[in-house]
């Protein structure tokens, strides 16, 4: 499979409209308005200028409540409308970013402009999309909560310098996990432009972060090693119940196949991730691909019973070079830019429960970790953990990309899910079938313990510099362009296609205290 190929394309497929520099999208999320950078534009009057300049700083961004968190009891024969409906909240809100950034002058000139012609004219569209929604999940006999209407609505945001929300050791983010302005301290200045930095608005090399103050010198940071945010993404592996471990190998993604698709969350809707993904393991998952494909597919994984998919969010050097998809959908064209970084270790393992044996996971189960667009969202979701090596046992980094000593390599780790409530592959939100285990290690609600998914991938990555407030060449994870780049966003995704036999093979392997793969 090559890069962003397409056999199929749905009728339903959406097209992200973005402009070039700072972008957003997301059924829910903030749009970021890069106004500073028009101070060109073709009118040249100064006192035009700077009238374009004051709107550009009394609104920057505008809000939208994410309504797909909020959709957590869709009857399956709607789920794959309501995904197509949420892929068009996107699409809508994008929409209203290009016309935010197109009409600063309008803006200079009408201080009510934002309201009567992007806000009002949004918050019809969003309204009838949900409508929609609501007519697709009361047709198949569902129940529609009439309280979600009230989602339609999106407010406006100043821009405003903001103190760098949460901490080294991934504190919590104010304004549930929104910043005031969408800024961090040390980001936007003077109405979105980085003082004394190269690039304008957000930061980075597509102008949508990340800034300095995403970064922090590793070898500063007091320890702190718990992995997970807060109850998320703990190990569930100790030294008593089922202490084996079934290693399979996958490679690291050399043969290149990537898309930005998620079939998890937006099924038969092209670029319904927009950022790219890495996959390993099998290889045929994109927006359309059946279940029946997946279990037939080439998979990249030594032990051909492995079948799996496993994909992320791509890293990526952003040092002024382009890479394949810099005018693409989910590429350059949404923010994400710079040169993707291939990881040169990708440890994939599944471990026991310490209190007890595991069961085998249904085939085609599919698990989402972490949120991608946790910046806006706040941290309910979030599990992510980046480090260097050498330092794994001292710090993990939730909030922060660490800037690793020389002879240091970048780690991102992450720990899955591993309770399921031993009915469902999926659930509306693609979340509550599963769910992490407590501090003990025990499941809660009566859900049983599964082999925990853990990965562990490496980068070798030239330590960005920090000089007078800016970064200097920084290394980014994809992200929705609102996401603004930020480590917090990381995630990782599963879709379980191991043969019986092999899954098997594993549980027994685990249950027995063995080292297998």
């Amino acid at each position: 499979m090559g890069r962003n190929t397409r056999k199929r394309r749905s009728s339903m497929a959406t097209k992200a409209i973005a402009a070039s520099a700072a972008l957003a999208l997301g059924g829910g999320g903030l749009i970021w308005a890069n106004f500073y950078a028009s101070a060109h534009e073709s009118n040249n009057n100064g006192w035009q200028q700077n009238q374009t300049k004051a709107a550009a700083a009394q609104v920057a961004t505008i809000s939208c409540p994410d309504v797909g968190q909020k959709l957590t009891n869709v009857p399956q024969q709607a789920r794959n409308g309501v995904a197509a409906e949420l892929a068009n909240l996107d699409k809508q809100i994008t929409e209203a970013y290009a016309r935010l950034a197109s009409s600063r002058q309008a803006q200079a000139q009408d201080a009510s402009f934002v309201q009567n012609a992007i806000v009002g004219p949004l918050k019809e569209k969003r309204a009838a999309t949900i409508d929609r929604i609501r007519i697709d999940i009361q047709r198949v006999g569902g129940q529609f909560d009439n309280s979600l209407s009230q989602l339609a609505a999106c407010t406006t945001q100043n821009a405003a310098p903001q103190t760098n929300a949460g901490n080294a050791g991934g504190g919590q983010q104010q304004n549930g996990g929104q910043q005031q302005g969408g800024q961090q301290n040390g980001g936007q200045q003077n109405g979105g432009q980085q003082q004394g930095g190269q690039q304008q608005g957000n930061g980075g090399q597509g102008g949508n972060g990340p800034v300095a103050s995403d970064f922090v010198d590793i070898t500063k940071v007091q320890g702190n090693a718990q992995l997970g945010v807060g109850q998320n993404g703990l190990p569930a592996n100790g030294n008593s119940g089922s202490r084996g471990v079934f290693i399979t190998k996958c490679g690291t993604n050399g043969n290149k196949n990537h898309n930005t698709d998620n079939v998890i969350v937006a099924p038969g809707v092209a670029n319904g991730a927009h950022h790219l993904h890495d996959y390993v393991g099998n290889q045929s998952n994109d927006a359309f691909a059946s279940d029946q494909e997946l279990a037939a597919a080439q998979s990249s994984c030594q032990n051909q019973g492995d079948k799996s998919s496993y994909f992320w969010p791509v890293l990526r050097l952003q040092n002024g070079t382009q890479d394949f998809d810099q005018n693409k959908d989910g590429g350059g064209k949404e923010g994400n830019v710079g040169k993707i970084l291939q990881a040169s270790q990708a440890q994939i393992k599944f471990v026991g429960n310490k209190k007890g044996n595991v069961v085998a996971m249904p085939t085609a189960l599919r698990i989402i970790t972490g949120d991608a667009k946790a910046f806006v969202n706040g941290n309910a979701n979030a599990n992510v953990n980046w480090s260097c090596t050498g330092f794994e046992n001292k710090v993990q980094l939730h909030d922060k990309y660490p800037i690793c000593p020389q002879g240091s390599q970048v780690v991102r780790t992450t720990n899955f899910q591993s309770c399921w409530d031993g009915k469902n592959i999926d659930s509306a939100n693609h979340r509550t079938h599963v769910a992490f285990v407590q501090g003990d290690g025990s499941c809660a609600n009566g859900f049983k313990a599964i082999p925990q998914l853990q990965v562990r991938l490496v980068y070798n990555v030239p330590a960005p510099k920090l000089q007078n407030g800016k970064v200097i060449n920084p290394y980014a994870v994809d992200t929705f362009p609102e996401n603004l780049h930020k480590p917090i966003t990381d995630h990782n995704d599963f879709i379980n296609f191991f043969s019986g036999n092999l899954m098997n093979k594993m549980v027994n392997c685990i249950n027995t205290g063995k080292k297998c793969q």
